[in-house]
């Protein structure tokens, strides 16, 4: 049975994240840090009150919190809960093995954060339904797709590095470009399986196929691009969740 990062089976203890972390940095060479992660369901409350007085700048705008247990970081309005870096920020991601077990050592629960582009791979995101839809059409037109990554409300599909002049180019030819649509390109990251977040579990919806020891195959982000685009510009409010 083939094996990849983040593919429920049943491990040894709490395993599982910190050898994702170790496949993907040591092994597939794709920089990552560890996530905020979620609070702690024995954490009270009280323990977040001293943030409640926080100043507002007047820029915030944050999203509805989602259900479930709140981000472990210090800000109680949050609007990605465990899917973000902390501390370390994103800069500090890295392929070292060592400085990964020590990650992972101290905080076995902590999410997966692959720090997107550079030489690392970059990522488009749309809303789970519509984006179910666009791989269909992908499928159809014989376009080769690489791992998607996928939680309840959205799904990424992972794509060879690009920089954003290159995106903008393939960009301006569309009249619009729906703000659902998300970019995970040079200084972004994107949480991998198994990791939990406070947007649900995340999985592979098409998992990695590794050629040997290798990294997985990454296709261009320009044979893909315009399906994404036109199949969120076609759906009425761009989907948000799969049933079940």
């Amino acid at each position: 049975m083939r094996e990849y990062p983040g593919k429920r089976r049943r491990r040894n203890g709490q395993r599982e994240l910190p050898d994702a972390a170790l496949t993907f940095a040591s092994q597939w060479q794709w920089p990552v840090v560890p996530g905020a992660g979620l609070e702690s369901p024995r954490r009270g409350r009280k323990d977040r009150t001293r943030w409640q007085g926080r100043p507002r700048t007047g820029t915030e705008n944050p999203a509805p919190r989602p259900r479930g247990r709140a981000c472990a970081c210090p800000y109680p309005e949050c609007a990605a809960p465990g899917a973000h870096p902390h501390d370390p920020g994103v800069l500090a991601a890295t392929t070292d093995p060592r400085m990964v077990r020590w990650w992972w050592e101290r905080r076995p629960d902590a999410p997966v954060l692959l720090a997107t582009g550079g030489r690392a791979p970059s990522a488009v995101s749309l809303p789970a339904v519509t984006a179910a839809r666009a791989l269909t059409r992908l499928d159809r037109l014989g376009v080769r797709t690489g791992p998607v990554v996928a939680t309840p409300e959205r799904w990424a599909l992972l794509v060879a590095p690009y920089d954003y002049d290159e995106l903008g180019e393939l960009l301006g030819e569309h009249g619009w470009v729906p703000a659902s649509l998300g970019f995970h390109g040079d200084g972004g990251y994107l949480a991998l399986p198994p990791s939990a977040t406070g947007a649900g579990r995340v999985r592979w919806e098409r998992a990695p196929r590794p050629d040997g020891g290798a990294a997985p195959w990454l296709p261009p982000v320009a044979s893909v691009v315009d399906v994404l685009v036109e199949a969120v510009a076609a759906a009425p409010g761009g989907g948000s969740r799969l049933a079940g």
